[in-house]
Order: structure tokens, then C-alpha cells, then sequence
């Protein structure tokens, strides 16, 4: 076992295994428990000269009541720059700090995979930014929790004709849930991560923002976050530009200063889904027709996991005519196509939506928000309505390409500081067209561009 480090397996039987006092660390050949970790700092444990290199305006950043010393903050090392740099922070402020880092899935395809987080590499990343913080260091073995919510529920999304977005997945149910609740067994007072997000008290409630650096806006991603989430996690590079962080790093001497950021998802080695798809879900890959949305029928496909709404290349079907995949029919194994003009969405029904405004939704409300479609699409004008319990957003200037399975996220304003008010996975769309679904209309119609 490295000093300052430990490993904890979460099993699926009893998923945040040990509460904190039963939990030892180590550092060199001294082991005691976790919960002997609560202490006050003194200049030695703060690395000398990195605690005064830190910006004085981003001290006590953390919004909790108590000194920092007093204050234990678990943060989620991935082992990438952001997550370090946080870590370097909070123990320069002089917050007790414990870092973890999730091992989520067999790292032996993903070891020499530079671009994504969380592989077997970045475990030993990690572990080398905690030494040289000078913080003891947990990996928790969420691997059985992670096929089951994250990886599993990505293929069977794709056999169903969605596009799933894995990663929000995976902040909703494993690092905002049981890694929050093993932050809690910890006894930590709050969670910290490297998101680029910010939050901030509004009235009597945390509120979620968009980052100071919108090139890195992962607000899109963080919609799922619950009020009592929000309560208990913090996001100090919220207020930061990318650049300052890499700065920080290397003031606090991090070997990860120059770490390239992770792409792609991490459990899809070389961007392949396909193939992990078919590793999961060994008959996903059905053939059958693809066909126009006028009845023709143009050809057959290899399996609708191959296919996305909005996809024009790779389709498989020559017709002199510039087609697109309008829709996927699982149940049929037909991918339908057609013209651009057939993508355009006027209404979105969600499912599993969440919503962090600060008034509660009822029945009937119609509430004007910004919404985005996609992590790269900007907040645009439309209306929440709640109509039988379901909650329908129609698009004032519509969309084009709109998938089931992607999140329509809720802002209060398209602005650079807007806050978001949540949002929820997209279920089912309405178009223009042959294949136009049958959704209750708003009281004022709107165009579908």
C-alpha cells in the first residue's frame, strides 16, 4: 500500500461499505483510523510556500459555517488537473481534505488511453497529486455500480433508439449518490469536484450557475443535481478560467499540470460504442430497413445502434438526395430518413425530470425559460408546461435534430451568468411530417424552424 493511500471495495450488497471510524489509512509504516484524520492543520501539513500562492480572493471559497480546519472536504480526484488542483487548494486553505478516486470499470483496455478519465492511469495520477498535496487517498471500487447504472443502462438506451449521454448518468447516480453518501460515512462536510460550475446561496437555497469560462461550461451535464446535492457539493473552479487552473498546477508543482483533458467517454476505448454496445449486449446489433419517410424502402442496416438522430454520413443509401435520420423504431429495427426540413422539433415530452428553481412546479403551470438541446447549443427561448403530470417544453424557434435519450436543460436567462433551474431526459419529440407524434399543443402555436 502507497502512503496516504487506501483502497475500499463497494460491494453491491452493501454499496458505501464501511462508515468512518472503521476505515484505516495509511502513511509510511503508521496505520490508524480514518476518523483520526480530523485535525488541525499547521504550516508543515499546508506545503510551505504553495499555501501562499494561492490567490488570496480564492480563499474560504467554500461557503460552509466553521474554520476551515475544522472542516473536513472529501474531493473526487480523477487524477486530471481540474480535480487536482482542487485538492491542492482546499489543503492550502487549510481545510482537512480527503481525496477518492472511483475505479469504475476493468481498466486493461483503457490503460494507454490518454483522452478519458478515470482509467488505470489516472488512478495512479491521482494517488501521485495526493502524495505531493500531502493528503491521505482512498480508490473505491465502484466498478459493479457503474456497469449497472451507467454502462448497462447506455447500451440498452442505444438498443432503444435513444442517444444516451453517459456522463450525466454517471454524476447522477454514482458520484452525486453514493459517492456523496460515502463522503458523508467519511465525515465530511462537504464534497468537492472539479466540474466547472458554479453555486452560490440565493435566499435560503444553494443555487446552480453557468461558469466563468464558458468554454468549459459543464452546466449542461450537472441538470440532475438535486436541491440536497447542491446543499452538500461545491465547485471552487466555478469562478476561474481553464488557463488559471494549469497556472495553479504548476505553482503547486502537480505532475498533471500539462495532463491533456479527457473526450471521450471513458469506458468507450477509440470512440468504438458500438463495439462495447455489442460486448454488453452480445444480439443488439439486428439488421433490418431503412426506410424513407415516404414508405420506400432504400435499404438494410447493420443494427439502429449505428444510428443517431440528425446522422447524414454513414447512413448506407445513395438516393441523389441529401437524407438524414429523422427517427429510430426499435421495436420495428427500421431506420426511417428523410430530408433535413424533417428534423425540426417544436415539442419535447421529458421524463425524469428535476427541477431546482425556487418556486415548486404544479399542475397546469406554464413557466418561460432557456433551454438547451444539446452541451453545444446555446440557452434558447421556450416554455415548460406541466399538463397530467408530464412535463412538455415547446421550443419557440424549434430545433433541428432533437434525440431521445439527450437532456433539454432549464436556464433562467441565455446570458453568460444564467442559472440553471434543471431539466430532464428527453423522451419523445414532436415534428413536422409523416412521423409527427401526437402531443397535447400549447395555447399559442409555435413555429417549428
Amino acid at each position: 500500500m502507497h502512503a496516504g493511500c487506501a483502497r475500499l471495495a463497494i460491494g453491491k450488497q452493501r454499496p458505501y461499505l464501511y462508515s468512518a471510524p472503521q476505515l484505516e489509512m495509511t502513511r509510511g509504516n503508521k496505520r490508524f483510523p480514518a476518523d483520526r484524520t480530523r485535525r488541525r492543520l499547521n504550516a508543515c501539513d499546508r506545503q510551505g510556500p504553495n499555501f501562499l500562492k494561492v490567490p488570496l480572493n480564492m480563499l474560504n471559497s467554500l461557503d460552509l459555517p466553521g474554520r476551515p480546519e475544522d472542516t473536513r472536504v472529501v474531493v473526487a480526484m480523477s487524477g486530471g488537473v481540474d480535480s487536482s488542483v482542487v485538492a491542492a487548494m482546499m489543503h492550502a486553505e487549510g481545510y482537512d481534505v480527503i481525496g477518492v478516486t472511483l475505479q469504475l470499470y476493468d481498466h486493461g483496455a483503457a490503460v494507454a488511453k490518454a483522452k478519458s478519465c478515470c482509467a488505470g492511469v489516472d488512478i495512479h495520477d491521482a494517488r501521485r497529486a495526493a502524495e505531493k498535496i500531502g493528503i491521505p487517498h482512498y480508490v473505491l471500487d465502484y466498478e459493479s455500480r457503474f456497469k449497472e447504472q451507467v454502462m448497462d443502462r447506455f447500451a440498452d438506451s442505444y438498443i432503444a433508439g435513444e442517444t444516451p449521454i453517459p456522463c450525466v448518468s454517471c454524476n447522477q447516480t454514482v458520484k452525486f449518490t453514493d459517492l456523496l453518501k460515502t463522503a458523508r460515512d467519511l465525515g465530511a462536510d462537504a464534497l468537492a469536484t472539479g466540474h466547472y460550475v458554479r453555486s452560490a446561496t440565493k435566499g435560503n437555497k444553494r443555487a446552480l450557475f453557468r461558469p466563468a469560462d464558458l468554454d468549459r461550461d459543464q452546466s449542461y451535464f450537472l441538470f440532475a443535481t438535486t436541491q440536497e446535492q447542491l446543499d452538500f457539493v461545491r465547485f471552487p473552479l466555478g469562478g476561474m478560467p481553464k488557463s488559471r487552473v494549469r497556472t495553479l498546477a504548476e505553482e503547486f508543482g502537480l505532475s498533471v499540470a500539462n495532463k491533456p483533458d479527457s473526450q471521450d467517454i471513458c469506458f468507450v476505448p477509440n470512440g468504438d460504442y458500438a463495439a462495447v454496445i455489442r460486448k454488453l449486449r452480445p444480439n443488439a446489433a439486428e439488421p433490418g430497413e431503412i426506410v424513407h419517410m415516404d414508405g420506400r424502402v432504400l435499404g438494410e442496416h447493420n443494427g439502429i445502434i449505428h444510428f443517431t438522430i440528425g446522422q447524414r454520413r454513414g447512413i448506407g443509401v445513395a438516393t441523389g438526395e441529401p437524407l438524414y435520420v429523422v427517427r429510430l423504431d426499435a421495436d420495428e429495427r427500421r431506420v426511417i430518413v428523410g430530408p433535413r426540413e424533417a428534423l425540426a422539433t417544436r415539442t419535447i415530452l421529458l421524463r425524469e425530470m428535476n427541477w431546482i428553481g425556487d418556486q415548486p412546479l404544479d399542475e397546469g403551470d406554464e413557466i418561460e425559460v432557456f433551454a438547451k438541446v444539446r452541451s453545444t447549443r446555446p440557452p434558447a427561448p421556450a416554455t415548460l408546461r406541466i399538463l397530467n403530470g408530464k412535463a412538455f417544453v415547446d421550443l419557440a424557434n424549434g430545433e433541428t435534430g432533437v434525440a431521445p435519450g439527450q437532456a433539454c436543460v432549464f436556464f433562467d436567462s441565455d446570458d453568460e451568468t444564467a442559472r440553471v433551474l434543471g431539466g430532464g431526459w428527453i423522451h419523445k419529440t414532436e415534428r413536422t411530417g409523416t412521423w409527427a407524434v401526437d402531443f397535447p399543443q400549447a395555447q399559442t402555436p409555435v413555429s417549428a424552424a
